[in-house]
This record gives C-alpha cells, structure tokens and sequence, in this order.
C-alpha cells in the first residue's frame, strides 16, 4: 500500500570546501583529499526476505533506472557508473562485507532499521558512503556513523504532528494516545503528545500496551473521553483496533500511525474504521516515474521506496561529480551540499555560486558546470540532508477508510523531520 523520488574548477573547490567543513553533527566534517579509483561503484543492500520481500524489486528498478540516466548524462568524469550485481539476504554485515570486497563507493540500503547499525559498522570503517531509502527508526539520527551514514526517508518521529493535525482539522480539542510498547511505539507516542501540547490541545491521555493485550490501554483511552484517538502501532494494530471498538472508539474517532496502516477489510467488525484516518510516509509516484520504472523491470507492481533509492542514487553521483572524485569519503563529505543542506559549518563559508535547485543527475551536473552549486530535489521530494544525515522535512500521504475498512488515498502533507 505504501505510495509511493568536465567541471569547472572554481564551482568544484566551492563546493567540496562546503561539504567538507560541513555541520558540527554527525555527518562528515573532514577535508576529503581525492582517493578514488575513477570508476564510481554503487552497491545494494536488499535485506527483505519472506513476506517483505516484495520490497527488493521496486529498490533494485529504481537503482538500475538511475544508472542508466546517470550513464547516458556522460556517467561519473566520463566513464560508466557502476551498480554492483545484488544479493539478497538478511544478513546486512555479510552483504556489506561482500562490497567492500568489491570495491563500492557507496552503498544504497538497508531496508530494515534493525539491520543497519550492522551494515553501518562495516561501511565506516571501510570510509564507504551509505544511503538508506527506507531507515525510519529515530535512534538512528545519533548512531556513530563517523559521518558516512545518511537516510533519504524520513525518520518515525515526523509522523507526530501530521497526526495530530488530523485530530485538529476534524475539531478535536482532546486525545488519546495508545502505542504499542516497543522503541517505535514509545518515541512516536511521545513526540505526538509532545506536538498536542505545542498545538493547544487539552489534557492528552497516553496508554501502551502489547501485542494482543490491548483492552486495558482501550478502557483508559475511553475513560478519558477524548474527541479522537491515535494509535502507534504495527504488529499490534488490528487487535488495538478491535478493542478500541469494543470500547466504543471507534469510525471517525480513530487516526492511524503510519505502521497502524492496511487494508483491514473483513479483518474487522462492519464499518470499525468507517471515517478514520491514516497517513503513510513518501509521496505517491508520479505516472511518468512509475512508467519508467516499469520499462527497467515490466513485472514491477509494488513501488515502495523506490522514488527514495532513485534519489539516494542520483544524490551520491552528483555528491561524487561536485567533488570530482569517487571514493566514499568525497562522496560523504558533499552530500549535504548537494542536498541543499543549510547547516552551520566550521572554518569556512557556503559556496559563492549561486545555488540553483535541479531535478536530475543532468541538471545537476550543468549547474555543477556552471559554477552554481547544486540543490536536489527529486522524485520524494525536498531532501537537504541535516548534520545527522536526515532530511529535513517529510512527506505524507492521508488515508480516509471507508465502510469496508478499506483505504483510499485522501491527501498529502509535509511535515519537518524532527517531529515537531
């Protein structure tokens, strides 16, 4: 269901100054002496397996369509990009051992958040650039990264005050937050009250549960009476749901986290989710980009992160074409530049050219040429990469259920990545 983004000298050293001395945060801050082979290798991590692992083909069409307009730009200083054979397994260390044995400059993937830490260990001490299109959870905006990790996705504390701004639009005054205990639960439950009380609701009531337990947080929720409920949850979801509606929460009352999201159905009672209201992260693919990907792989159906692996591609070739070199520590230390990122730096100031906004690897590369400095915007959207790696802001597309309980797209909204 999920929705579906030759140089001149003087524009080169503006740049690579920028990105170098870069923010005080997490992401790089050295000067990135040139150390690349010419040859700029991209590599995959495609972690799904079993049931996710629909989620491999959408990555790996978006990947391969980026190389192909990156190779027909000119590729990186006139040679081919190189998007190394994929494998796909579980085990994200063994998958980024296996690139650094071949080389990679940089690396697209994980899918799962769980797995990155691993896959981030490996690639910064091999000085290798990574890029997830899909990495959500929250911790890992200060996982020491020495500066080479950075997400393209938003991270699951954005949601907050999208949901909550649902709850206002519908005219309530008061919520009920209930969450499934867990990391992505408590942070995105505290980060929602957190924006109720910036927003001016009244007294917010939070209840956790487990999986499968979920009757008592229910029975607090319905004690305090609030005009709507959202519920954080993933695993959990369609029992809390059930229970919300023995409560008598139920339809219009309810709002969704984006991990609480499905296509229930018959799943539940007649109509327990007529009127609620959900939202997914990232933008829903435009028909010509879901014509392009079709055209790299025809039997693609799914297009989960793919708009998000496109630009973490195209972001890591322009990174590479801004410093005129290829090796992760180059790429690592323009990212943020070439992003649009506006961070405090240390030792020096932005660029002079101009920055002018472009919206692929070609128009990048001309202003790169042009001596102006290149900001990114691609298929998901506004990125500009914070001192973390993060982007800074996150897009959101709505769902209203019908009686069928059943969603149906309803909307978009943009919210700043820090939650708030």
């Amino acid at each position: 269901m999920r929705p579906a983004r030759a140089v001149a000298v003087a524009a080169v050293a503006a740049l690579t100054t920028t990105a170098c001395l870069g923010p005080t945060g997490g992401a790089r801050v050295q000067q990135a002496d040139a150390s690349g082979d010419g040859t700029l290798r991209i590599g995959l991590v495609l972690d799904n397996t079993g049931p996710q692992n629909f989620l491999n083909a959408p990555q790996l069409a978006a990947a391969k369509l980026a190389v192909k307009e990156i190779n027909a730009a000119g590729g990186h200083k006139g040679k081919p990009v190189e998007l190394l054979p994929e494998t796909i397994s579980a085990d994200a260390a063994a998958q980024a051992k296996a690139l650094v044995a071949a080389k990679a400059d940089v690396v697209i993937g994980p899918t799962d958040s769980s797995r990155a830490p691993a896959a981030i260990d490996v690639l910064s001490n091999a000085r290798i650039a990574m890029i997830s299109p899909a990495n959500t959870a929250s911790r890992l905006s200060s996982y020491e990264s020495h500066g080479y990790y950075f997400r393209t996705s938003a991270a699951d504390i954005a949601q907050a005050p999208v949901l909550v701004k649902l709850a206002r639009d519908s005219g309530a005054a008061t919520i009920a937050v209930v969450y499934e205990e867990g990391a992505y639960g408590k942070d995105v439950s505290n980060a929602v009250a957190a924006a109720a009380k910036d927003a001016g609701l009244g007294p917010v009531a939070v209840a956790g549960f487990t999986p499968g337990q979920a009757q008592q947080a229910a029975a607090a929720a319905k004690a305090a009476a609030p005009d709507a409920v959202v519920l954080v949850s993933r695993t959990g979801a369609q029992g809390a749901i059930a229970e919300l509606n023995n409560a008598g929460l139920s339809g219009k009352k309810l709002i969704l986290s984006d991990g609480a999201v499905n296509q229930y159905g018959s799943g539940l009672g007649s109509r327990a989710l007529d009127g609620a209201r959900g939202i997914l992260p990232g933008t829903f693919a435009s028909a010509h980009f879901q014509g392009e990907l079709v055209s790299v792989d025809p039997g693609l159906k799914d297009m989960t992160f793919a708009a998000e692996t496109y630009d973490a591609v195209n972001l890591a070739a322009i990174a590479a074409a801004a410093a005129q070199d290829d090796a992760g520590t180059s790429i690592a230390a323009s990212l943020i530049a070439v992003s649009g990122g506006n961070v405090p730096t240390t030792g020096g100031a932005v660029p002079d050219g101009d920055t002018t906004v472009c919206k692929s690897y070609q128009e990048c590369l001309d202003a790169i040429r042009a001596g102006k400095r290149p900001d990114y915007d691609g298929e998901s959207g506004r990125i500009s990469f914070d001192s973390s790696g993060d982007i800074t802001s996150a897009n959101y597309v709505l769902y209203r259920y019908g009686p069928d309980n059943r969603a149906i797209m309803s909307g978009s909204e943009t919210a700043g990545s820090s939650g708030s």
